[in-house]
């Protein structure tokens, strides 16, 4: 994600450690816009750099942030790259550092195929799976290398450049009773395929299956229970019910006309999906933001947080056995839509931020609503505080369940209140600050248990900062401009669209078209409601995103349900779902 820190200090520190270990043959450093330390590397010595990042260099690069690939072949604009038909992209975390690496690995020929690293993250096992659906890049030695977002009958694989996009662009459709019968054989679920394995000899395979319509999975989620009696044994979770190829669409539609799309990621929390997108365009393109275009992102980003946690927090009560709380929780989430709608216009998905600002400024009356909510929430979370967490069948049912370490939350890629609940203190909003956050007073809410619980908890001390930083909004809301003057915001300022006939076909090609960005890869991340939220966008220099990488939260958080809950009850694993907080659209994209 995007650092603040220079190339010049950046590149050299992790370059020089590694060419102590490494010879340089086997490593090229790129220059990157976004600072984060690129190297291409030697596929043959892959697992032994990753290695020595992850475990033996000093402060390492602990967490798999990332990974995800990238089809080459018709790029233009590739200066200071080798060779490569289809890269391998490795994003790399250390929290010790506050840094990020990227390394970089190049491919070639149409059947590309790399080794596998679930030997040192498991959270690499949906992302290879997800690759390797997408762009068909074999990773070797995967213990399923499967599709997962996909139809296990699919043909093709979506994100290279050569598939289709559009149904316009296939064949007629039609199903055979032959195509049929081999669609409802590949939907059969083989437990052996899976790695499931006999509890016992004298037992037989018992499944119960949960989703993908069960009202406590949150979504179109599958999970394939192996049980002996009440216990799990183990756990397939199957998502991809949801995948709209969002990632495709981005490569089919202008830089500003995708903000919209952002939306639908994590469908509860609204401008926050625009937030990191448009501020990686920003980026590529050099646009700075005005104070006052910032502070109101920073406004209306944290009131959606306190709406997505409001769902978040009611449903968990509901899952666990309390029916009221859901229904309080929901009325004021009203409230605040309320709020977003007179300010937006929309309510759900507004799509308000821009490249180079927001929408339209702040309308009349907008100070009285927002201070009138922020007068109000407070007394309704204590209530809900004593309802619901102080609540003993809540306790019982969520303390001490679902727990996980420090240690297993950053191998398996947990970011946001889930690793807060480890005892963590970690949010991008203080550690890498964005938007003018650092001008903010708030802090950081942690537990210790890593349970449902704790997860419980967290979300709502986030609330009460929430409000605190919307307070100082409010309060210090600076005059001025709400969108920047560069010639590549989008769309440009009224003023400066009827001044002659230039001007107004400039507009004119900026909205219809969009800008023209420059060449390059930037990815930029924020603390979204649920966890670390980035977008990795890459240009070629045209009106359109050559390859737009959208890294959520729930996508590893799920990954590690079975490694959770084995040896648990079923009610156990309802809350833990529950306090996960996920939703299906941020999975399958």
């Amino acid at each position: 994600m995007l650092q603040e820190t220079s190339t010049a200090q950046t590149i050299p520190s992790i370059w020089e450690e590694l060419s102590k270990r490494f010879s340089p043959r086997i490593l090229t450093p790129q220059p990157a816009q976004d600072n984060i330390p690129t190297i291409w590397a030697d596929p043959a010595h892959l697992l032994e750099i990753l290695r020595f990042l992850k475990s033996e260099i000093p402060n390492p690069y602990r967490m798999l942030y990332d990974l995800t690939a990238l089809d080459e072949r018709t790029r233009t604009h590739r200066d200071n790259q080798p060779r490569s038909d289809f890269t391998v992209i490795y994003h790399l975390l250390s929290f010790a550092r506050n840094q990020d690496i990227r390394i970089k690995i190049a491919l070639h020929g149409e059947a590309p195929a790399i080794a596998s690293i679930t030997s040192l993250w498991p959270s690499a096992n949906w992302y290879e799976r997800e690759a390797w659906d997408m762009f068909g890049i074999t990773f070797t030695g995967h213990p399923h290398l499967a599709r997962i977002l996909t139809p296990p009958n699919w043909t093709g694989h979506p994100l290279r450049k050569d598939h289709y996009a559009r149904a316009t662009e296939m064949d007629i459709y039609d199903l055979t009773e032959e195509k049929e019968q081999a669609q409802q054989k590949a939907l059969k679920f083989n437990p052996e395929e899976w790695g499931m394995t006999r509890h016992s000899q004298s037992s037989d395979f018992m499944f119960l299956n949960m989703g993908p319509n069960h009202p406590s999975v949150h979504g179109v989620f599958r999970l394939v229970l192996q049980l002996e009696g009440e216990t799990i044994i183990d756990v397939v979770p199957e998502i991809g019910f949801h995948h709209r190829g969002a990632e495709k669409m981005g490569e089919r539609q202008s830089w500003h006309g995708f903000i919209p799309y952002t939306d639908r990621i994590d469908y509860l929390s609204g401008v926050m999906n625009n937030f990191p997108y448009v501020m990686a365009v920003e980026h590529l393109a050099g646009i700075t933001i005005p104070p006052r275009a910032q502070t109101i992102r920073i406004m209306l980003a944290e009131l959606f947080r306190i709406a997505s946690h409001l769902v978040f927090f009611g449903t968990m009560s509901q899952d666990v056995g309390q029916l009221s709380p859901v229904f309080y929780m929901f009325t004021d989430r009203e409230r605040i839509f309320e709020i977003i709608e007179a300010i937006c216009g929309f309510r759900m998905h507004p799509a308000w931020l821009r490249i180079g600002g927001v929408a339209a400024d702040l309308p009349q009356g907008w100070h009285t609503l927002i201070q009138n909510f922020c007068a109000y929430l407070p007394k309704r979370l204590d209530e809900y505080t004593k309802l619901a967490t102080q609540n003993r069948i809540f306790k019982s049912r969520a303390i001490g369940i679902g727990a996980y370490t420090l240690d297993e939350a950053i191998d398996w890629g947990v970011t946001g209140p889930g690793l807060r609940a480890c005892g963590l203190n970690w949010d991008c909003r203080k550690t890498r600050p964005y938007s003018g956050y650092d001008q903010l007073e708030f802090d950081i809410p942690t537990a210790n248990n890593g349970d449902c619980y704790d997860r419980v908890i967290v979300h709502i001390e986030e609330m009460r900062q929430s409000l605190r930083i919307i307070r100082q909004c409010l309060t210090n809301m600076p005059d001025g401009p709400y969108k920047s003057d560069h010639h590549l915001a989008t769309p440009p300022r009224k003023e400066r669209t009827m001044h002659d006939i230039e001007t107004l076909i400039t507009h004119f090609l900026n909205v219809s078209w969009g800008p023209v960005i420059p060449p390059g890869e930037v990815s930029c991340g924020i603390e979204a409601s649920k966890g670390m939220t980035s977008y990795y966008l890459t240009s070629d220099g045209g009106t359109m995103s050559y390859r737009t990488r959208i890294r959520t939260p729930s996508f590893p958080h799920l990954q590690m349900i079975p490694k959770i809950i084995r040896g648990g009850f079923i009610a156990d694993l309802i809350a833990l779902i529950g306090s996960i907080d996920f939703v299906m659209a941020d999975v399958d994209r």
